[in-house]
Formats: C-alpha cells, structure tokens, sequence
C-alpha cells in the first residue's frame, strides 16, 4: 500500500477505533508476540518470512498436535501445490473441543439455537462433546473410517454442529449439502465426492411450513450406487419412509453408543471438508480443505482480524451448505466462544427477525451480507430498530460491495458509530479470506488491505501492478494455508480456473481498487464488469447511485447487446410499494446520469418483485443478465429463488413489447 492510516489526518476516515478497543484486541496483542508496531509490518513478515508467520499463527491460536510439525511449509510442487505442517500430526477436534473438555470449560455455552417459532435450545460445551462422542461411535458402528465422505444433508440445528464435528474426529470428510437442495443437486454432489455415508434430518421449517428431506434423499437414492448408508435424524416431526437396506433412524444410530470417543490421530494435511461452489458453468467445484489448513486460517482471519473472542455470541445467519457456518464453527470453538444458530430464514416471521435474535441473544459478533443489510434496513423503513442492540461489538459483513445509504443506516443504527463493520471478501476456495479490515480508522465499504500470507494485489491483465485509483483484478501471489489443496478428484480444472488466466497468481474473480489513503475496494465480481461505450465500470457504483433515492430497495446494474454501444445499462431495481413507477423510471435515469455521467445513462429500468440470491441472500447479478439476454441461467442449485428468473425474462419482454 503506498500510504498507511498513521500518515494520514484523522479526520479523512468515517470510524475509529476508541484507544482501548485498539489497545485491547487480538491483532495488538499479536503483533506483540511479534515484537510488530503495525499491521503493515505483519503484511512485510508475512511476505518475507512466510514460516515464521505462519508458526506465528499456529502459536498464537495454540493449535496443538499430536506429533509435531517437522517444516511448516513444503513449496517443492510449486505455489498451487503447497504443502503445510510436514510430519505434523493433529485434528480439529481436538483443538475446538477436546481442549476444553482439558481445561475445565465444559459447562460455558457453545450452542443457542433459536426455533423458527423463537423457542431456543442452548447446548454447553459438555453436551456438544458427548452428542459428538456418541454420533462419532455411531458412525464408527456403521463401518465409517478414515478418509471416507460423509454427506451432510441437515437444517441448521445444534445436532449438524455435533455430526460435522463427529466425522472430522473420526478423520472422515465432511461434505456439508445445501438443505434447500433437490434430488439431482444433493445426487450430483454426492457421486462427484464419493462420499459412502449421507445424514440427513426428517425435515425442517421455513417460513411457517414444515419442508420435508428425507424425501428427497429418498428420490435421489436411485441415482447415487456408491451410499451404503443414510442416517435420519427426527428434527422436524416428518413422517418417513425406511428402507432397511440402509436407513438408519437416530434413536437406532446412537443407542448403546458412548458418551466419550477418542479423537483420531491424523495427518495434518489430512482432508476436512469438501465444500461445492456452483459457477455459470460446467459441473459444481469441490474446494478441499485439511486440518491444519482450515484451524490456521480460521484463527488468523476470525480470531486475530476479526477479532472473536471466548466471551462472544456470534450469530451469521446461513446453511451448513455455504462456508461460513463450518467456518464460523471452528472460529468460534476454536476461541471458546458461543455460537447462535437460527432455524428457518431472516425475513420471517417479521422482516426484522435478525435484529430481535441480536437482542434477545446479546450476540456480539454479527455477520451478514449488505444484501441482508438492505432488508433490515428496508423492515425499519430506514429509521432506528427498536430492539436493543447495545451488545454488539462486532459486525462481519462480506460477500458484496456496500452501498453508502446501508452502510451508513447500520453505522448510526446498529453499531452507534461505536462497534466497526469488519469487512471481508475472500473465497470458499480461498478458506476465507483475501482482504481483511482490522480495528484500524476505516471508510463506508473499505478494507484495511490484504490478509497477510496471500500477497494480494491488483493487477492489469499482463499481471502488473496497478496504482491507486485504478481498478484492476484481484490476485494472490502468494501460497496460503488456509486455500484449497486444489479441487476433489479434478487437478485440472483447479489449475485451469484459478492459476493459469494470469501465470503465476491466483486470481480471484473481484475487480479492486485502494486509494490514497491506502484502504482497498471490491467493485465486485469480474464477471459481472460493465463495459458501456468502451468505459469499464463495476455495478457497485451504479447500484448504490440508484440506492441514494432512497425509492428503491434493492438494484442490479446489468450490461445488455445494444446494437449502437456494444452494450447498454439496464437497471433491474425493486421499488418501495405505492410509487408512480413511471416517473421513479425516469428519476432513477437521471440519477445515474447525474451521479456517473451520461456515458452511463441506463437504456431501460426494469421493475421486478424480486431478485435472485444465492443461499447467503446475496445477489447473484449473472442471472439478471441472463433472463435480459434469453441465456441459459446454469446451475440454479445454490439460488434459493430459482422462480425469479423466469419472472424477470416475463418482465422484460413485456417492457419491450411496451415500452
């Protein structure tokens, strides 16, 4: 970065950390480990010195072994290849429960879950371990071993906390299944991992219904030879049919089983979980995370940036089927924290849900997306929630750029321009993240600069550096503990889609910036760039132009064939109810014009009821600009509202038709 925040007056920044929250945080208490004065001098070791760095880490976190680690780091198959912890031996178990059982902290919470309904269950750190223990026997019982897939097809209920944790002690892989998925997503995932072993719950409740599962793993069975066995666990209530070739109801799995199980010994780089991401094209991609890869960067990122510690709360609101919940699992465990768990969706029953979970929980730590920050925002009517949110210490926001109006409505509303909003961008693949914000003076949708141990910078297409203010692909240059160990079972394809657009770097899919002040931006996906009359621009910009109205809820900038400019702008936007939409179209025009200039004037503004998000409620622009264009959408298994679409293409041809 070429300035840093000490060189630059106070007053260019939005938030600022008080002196004793600087003073008192993880990283402070890091870099003195360190013997460091700054997070730029964390970014020189960790680029100079990547072992003594990571060793840093792991000590820091006191990850433990069995055996210990002979070198940190083996580089000899080149920087996709890498290898970590040699020799080591360890298991995430026991560094997120078992030392803790050692150390007498059995009896502090681990687990609220909060019922659709709002009744809540609360496991302590006791309970988890026996529930761990005794799913761990079960599976054993079951012929599960070392290095066998165990599909997890569950709602997100304390008992998928215990399962996850129960094969990881085994030694066994965790394929965490979306619960929305249907019959030929759950099929395709589980034949691709190759996983022997599916559990799954009854059924779960959304938005007032009770959805049943079984039944779908039940249709899928035909089409996945390779399951001998499904375990069923009763959660919601659902009748089901039983196959007794290879169901197994959980009161049969766990009875007779031991409350104490011992925790396997293995290989540190030893797989841990697979993790499905969906793309525009071609199969889904298996990201494969190991032990010590997967504990060394949740304790950098969530422990030492995002500063989580043992008396914290934490709530992000998502499905065991996306990278956070895992993730957020061993963060949080990992420092002796408590985790809050919630059934059902954000939006229901009340459009402000999460905000009530925040206060009736005391959560701390709160992640969510801006999407969902959008919603919140929009049930209050922009104005101050009612709930009492004084708890909060922390805000963890990722997944998509900012719009100014909704970062500043949850600073003045729900962070009391006290607590930050810590903001991430990283990857499934990349084990977490590639940018990170520490408790350092920060502006409206900024990051502090790279995580350290990736080497993250912006380049041009040749793969140079680029300066501030100018906007170029992401990339890492660096090996990372915490990234995939490639892709399960597809070496090819992991090089071709991450180490070979640009040679020598890892490149992202995010179009950054940084500025003078040194704090970096993300423009969004690469993928989703604008490029109107030979001008490049990221939708952020134009969308968060719209958002300023203040008329509209959410928008999705999207570029269409235009016969003229190559490409032309259409805003697809969803307005606020009782508005002359045809004035609001022109309004917004003019807004844009006025805000980005009149190489940017939108052709069309489409109004929808709707947007499509993926599972982490954030908008998944490319099939926006599917429907625009008649494409084929691709893989909608990971879209929680695939119907959209189809209603968007409706909407489009009918503003054609009448303009």
């Amino acid at each position: 970065m070429s300035t840093t925040p000490s060189q630059i007056d106070a007053g260019a920044y939005r938030w600022h950390p008080t002196r004793e929250m600087a003073e008192q945080s993880n990283l402070r208490a890091f870099l003195d480990t360190l013997g460091l004065a700054s997070y730029q001098d964390l970014l020189a070791l960790s680029n100079h010195d990547p072992d003594r760095f990571w060793r840093a880490v792991l000590d820091f976190a006191d990850i433990r072994f069995f055996r210990p680690y002979d070198a940190i780091s083996d580089l000899s198959r080149g920087l996709p290849w890498a290898r970590w912890c040699v020799g080591g031996t360890t298991n995430v178990v026991l560094n997120v429960l078992d030392r803790h059982m050692e150390e007498g902290r059995g009896g502090a919470t681990a687990i609220t879950w909060v019922a659709e309904t709002g009744g809540t269950k609360v496991w302590t750190y006791d309970e988890l371990n026996r529930q761990t223990c005794r799913i761990a026997a079960g599976l054993d019982r079951l012929g599960c071993r070392s290095g066998d897939v165990v599909a997890l097809y569950l709602p997100t209920v304390p008992e998928a906390v215990a399962t996850l944790l129960a094969v990881a002690k085994l030694g066994a892989v965790v394929l965490p299944l979306f619960s929305g998925f249907g019959a030929e997503s759950v099929a395709t995932r589980v034949n691709a991992a190759g996983a022997r072993f599916i559990v799954c719950a009854d059924g779960t409740r959304r938005r007032g219904k009770t959805i049943a599962m079984k039944s779908v793993i039940d249709e899928a069975m035909a089409a996945m030879p390779g399951v001998a066995h499904v375990v069923v666990l009763d959660s919601a209530g659902v009748a089901c049919e039983f196959d007794p070739q290879h169901d197994v109801s959980w009161k049969d799995f766990l009875d007779g089983t031991p409350e104490h199980y011992p925790t396997a010994e293995v290989d540190a780089e030893t797989p841990l979980l697979i993790m499905y991401t969906s793309g525009t094209t071609g199969l889904p991609k298996g990201a494969v995370h190991t032990h010590c890869g997967f504990l060394a960067k949740m304790a950098l990122d969530y422990i030492i940036f995002n500063d989580v510690k043992h008396t914290d709360r934490w709530l992000w609101m998502s499905d065991l089927g996306w990278f956070v919940v895992p993730a957020k699992i061993v963060g949080a465990f990992l420092a002796g924290a408590s985790i809050v768990l919630a059934e059902g969706v954000p939006d229901y029953p009340a459009g402000d849900r999460l905000l009530q979970i925040v206060s009736d929980q005391r959560v701390s730590v709160f992640g969510m997306s801006p999407t969902v920050a959008r919603m919140l925002r929009a049930a209050v009517n922009g104005t101050a929630p009612r709930q009492d949110l004084s708890a909060l210490r922390i805000i963890i926001s990722g997944g998509e750029p900012w719009d100014m109006p909704t970062w500043e409505w949850v600073m003045q509303h729900m962070c009391h321009g006290v607590a930050p909003i810590l903001n991430h961008c990283g990857g499934t693949e990349l084990g977490a993240l590639v940018l990170c914000s520490i408790l350092d003076p920060m502006n409206p949708g900024g990051f502090s600069g790279p995580s350290p141990g990736t080497g993250a910078d912006i380049v041009n297409a040749q793969g140079h550096s680029v300066g501030p203010g100018e906007v170029g692909e992401l990339v890492m240059r660096n090996a990372s503990m915490g990234t995939t160990r490639g892709l399960w079972r597809d070496p090819e394809r992991y090089l071709a889609s991450y180490w070979s657009r640009i040679p020598g770097v890892w490149v992202q899919g995010d179009l950054a910036s940084r500025d003078e002040l040194g704090i970096w931006y993300v423009h969004g996906r690469s993928d989703d760039t604008l490029k109107i009359a030979g001008k490049r621009m990221g939708p952020a910009e134009i969308e968060t132009a719209l958002l300023v109205s203040g008329e509209i809820i959410e928008a999705a900038a999207v570029a269409v064939a235009d016969p003229i400019k190559g490409s032309a702008l259409v805003c697809v936007v969803v307005p606020k109810p009782g508005l002359d939409l045809k004035a609001l179209g022109e309004r917004l025009k003019k807004v844009v014009v006025q805000k980005l200039g009149s190489s940017y004037a939108p052709r069309d503004v489409l109004f929808v009821d709707e947007l499509p998000k993926n599972r982490t409620n954030k908008l998944v622009r490319r099939l926006v600009r599917n429907a625009l264009m008649d494409e084929t959408p691709g893989d909608l298994s990971s879209i929680v509202n695939p119907e959209v679409v189809g209603r968007i293409r409706t909407d489009w041809l009918q503003l054609k038709d009448h303009p």
